[in-house]
């Protein structure tokens, strides 16, 4: 096997954006309850197999493709689906778990901050918002805020699945910008 021949940046960022948005489709429908007898806990295998190891091992490949934003995305978020499946049913409070997405929520805004391509931050933004939900529903014991909370999780697991998937199919990645201001046309 040739040494010199590299996963690629693209690929690594479609396996971690597939990894996170598949436990993160799980995990946010889990938490609405919107399909009878799934619970948020039903997705502690995939968030451990999946959201832990497998993101965390996509971060990992993305820092050896020198893609720092990228590794430590999935690297971070990969550690943070690991611990959350092996804690999952241990006796937490609510506070404590409630503090526990709020870190994980900070995460996500520094990686939205970070910048990037604007799906990238479109799935980083979802994912902070829903953490914070869920996390403010720990905190205030309101089912309702964590439903919310669990919905925009399912909608950050769509961005990611899409942005995994337009990579591989050659869609569209961008959202088209508007000129400057009226009578502004392009040149070139």
């Amino acid at each position: 096997m040739d040494n010199d021949v590299s996963a690629g940046n693209g690929n690594t960022t479609v396996m971690g954006r597939l990894a996170l948005g598949i436990t993160l489709l799980a995990f946010g429908l889990g938490t609405t309850g919107v399909i009878d007898g799934v619970r948020a806990s039903n997705a502690v295998a995939l968030a451990h197999y999946v959201g832990g190891v497998a993101l965390f091992l996509a971060g990992l490949l993305a820092f050896r493709d020198r893609d720092s934003a990228s590794g430590t995305a999935f690297s971070a978020l990969g550690a943070l689906w690991f611990t959350w499946a092996v804690s999952a049913g241990s006796s937490m409070s609510a506070n404590s778990a409630g503090l526990f997405l709020l870190l994980f929520a900070l995460v996500a805004l520094t990686l939205t901050l970070a910048g990037g391509d604007s799906l990238g931050q479109a799935m980083y933004g979802l994912l902070f918002l829903a953490m914070l939900l869920l996390a403010v529903g720990l905190f205030a014991d309101s089912t309702a805020v964590g439903k919310v909370g669990g919905w925009v999780a399912v909608a950050a697991g769509a961005v990611a699945w899409y942005a995994a998937t337009a990579a591989l199919a050659h869609w569209p990645t961008e959202l088209p910008r508007r000129a400057a201001g009226r009578g502004v046309t392009a040149t070139g």
